[in-house]
């Protein structure tokens, strides 16, 4: 197979078998990553906050909450594939973020820690031996898919820190994006967030979840103005990865158990809640959405 499928004045194909245009449209299959080598990792700071009010690493349980995980999503009728697991990768479980799926085919990426940064051999290895379409490789810097969203179709967003995503990668997206004819908006944000999708999520067609009391006022507005409602967290929320959803599809959605004031609200909108218990996982830096990457789901209209 090709190794890059986009053309570079634009105009490229849409995937046939894969991709996404939402982050809401029924969701048929997931790539996550292995659970064999995780391990809490000092870099992380959400890892570090666990160690220092008291919390320890078990990952026994770490693992039996990864199996609930996944029994969610095939409960859900959504097709599971796992990334390989390499030993020398203790954060590959966040697949999220080596690999950003779009309408044209996967975009690798390049995390920044230096104990992630291999991640992208074991990313790369799999979408070619699963003959999924590769779009393309950023190559102007370090980004993540955690601040990487597709919207909706024809609109998407991407967060950057200056750390975990630099400007140069974002802005080298945004180009590939906004020449396929997409709006691409971009959003800077203090590095205390992590990633975008710590402060914000999609559950549903044109319905969101955002920490609105600690984002910057622009973003629930350009929200607003996208015509999507936003549901507010709390901030103390938000830090225990409350934002960290996955949308199935079909008025349903995957939310952390832990998220107890969201899994209220998505029931109260009317949404079915998939809620299982990943704090283990999450305490080490990562919930729900950020161990999955969408390979396909069902197109959405504009």
């Amino acid at each position: 197979m090709q190794l890059r499928t986009r053309l570079e004045q634009g105009g490229t194909p849409p995937a046939q078998k894969w991709g996404i245009d939402s982050e809401y449209g029924r969701l048929r299959h997931v790539l996550v990553g292995p659970i064999d080598h995780f391990s809490w990792q000092a870099g992380n700071a959400v890892a570090q906050r666990s160690e220092r009010v008291g919390l320890r690493f078990d990952f026994a349980t770490a693992r039996t909450q990864y199996s609930e995980m996944l029994d969610a999503y095939r409960q859900a009728g959504v097709e599971v594939h796992t990334l390989p697991a390499y030993p020398e990768l203790p954060y590959q479980i966040f697949a999220r973020d080596s690999s950003a799926m779009t309408p044209w085919g996967a975009v690798i990426l390049q995390p920044q820690k230096p104990y992630r940064r291999g991640e992208y051999a074991a990313c790369l290895r799999f979408y070619l031996e699963s003959d999924i379409p590769i779009y393309d490789l950023v190559t102007a810097g370090n980004v993540e898919g955690g601040d990487l969203m597709v919207l909706k179709p024809g609109v998407a967003i991407c967060g950057y820190s200056g750390e975990r995503s630099s400007e140069p990668a974002v802005r080298q997206l945004q180009s590939w994006f906004e020449a396929e004819g997409w709006e691409f908006h971009t959003y800077a944000f203090d590095p205390h967030f992590l990633h975008l999708d710590v402060q914000m999520g999609m559950l549903a067609p044109n319905l969101a979840v955002a920490c609105v009391e600690a984002v910057e006022p622009g973003l629930v507005t350009w929200l607003q103005a996208q015509g999507i409602r936003v549901i507010p967290v709390p901030y103390a929320d938000a830090m225990q990865l409350g934002c960290n959803v996955v949308a199935l599809g079909d008025e349903r959605v995957l939310v952390p158990a832990s998220s107890r004031n969201l899994i209220a609200a998505c029931r109260s909108e009317g949404l079915t809640v998939y809620a299982p218990d990943v704090s283990m996982i999450g305490n080490g830096g990562g919930a729900v959405h950020c161990m999955c990457q969408a390979l396909h789901r069902d197109s959405v209209a504009r």
